[in-house]
């Protein structure tokens, strides 16, 4: 089945904007964790702009988009501690590959949660293959509205991470992009997988 998004792929990594987006969503990434070795996924990388940036001090990243297209330019990175997959997140994935099989320090988003089909159960999803103690990280464009057709409000992203078992630790304006039309603020939010009390 063809995908929306394999339609974008030749020419993804010549949009200026895109490079920009990957630029300071990486940036404001470090502020945050250290990637230096970490065991990382990155959830709808598309081409790898986010990828890249984090292969270079990750100690293993597997990079995941449902659109192939995408994951095809990706693979033409050939960039040694990066494993791709064309496919969507799901329980049947995860079960299939082994690669999910030992948990992950760090997952990132980058403008992926506010296409999702279901928010909440891929947080879930999300949640399962994290470390105790191990960040999701997300970027998505700002919206005032609670159910916006692009972007994802402050109040939804709040209300989702109450509902599954992820803290959220903080929600930003990490940055601001501008278009023609207007300025359009990106979110960003950290999330941790709660580390289990000790029995002691």
């Amino acid at each position: 089945m063809k995908n929306e998004w394999d339609d974008y792929a030749d020419e993804w990594d010549s949009n200026a904007d895109v490079n920009r987006y990957a630029e300071q969503a990486f940036s404001s990434l470090l502020n945050v964790v250290s990637l230096s070795g970490s065991r990382i996924l990155d959830f709808g990388c598309g081409t790898g702009s986010l990828t890249e940036k984090m292969a270079q001090s990750a100690g293993q990243i597997v990079a995941l988009d449902n659109s192939t297209k995408m994951i095809e330019v990706l693979k033409k990175k050939k960039l040694a501690n990066v494993q791709t997959f064309g496919e969507e997140l799901s329980e049947a994935a995860i079960k299939e590959n082994k690669c999910f099989r030992t948990k992950f320090d760090l997952i990132t988003a980058s403008s992926v949660c506010s296409f999702l089909p279901d928010y909440g159960a891929a947080l879930n999803i999300i949640g399962s293959l994290l470390v105790p103690g191990g960040y999701f990280v997300q970027w998505d464009w700002m919206s005032t509205k609670e159910n916006p057709e692009h972007g994802l409000s402050e109040t939804r992203i709040k209300k989702i991470f109450n509902q599954v078992d992820l803290e959220l630790v903080s929600l930003t304006r990490a940055f601001a992009m501008d278009s023609k039309e207007a300025k359009m603020t990106v979110l960003m939010g950290v999330g941790r997988k709660p580390v289990p009390k000790s029995s002691n």
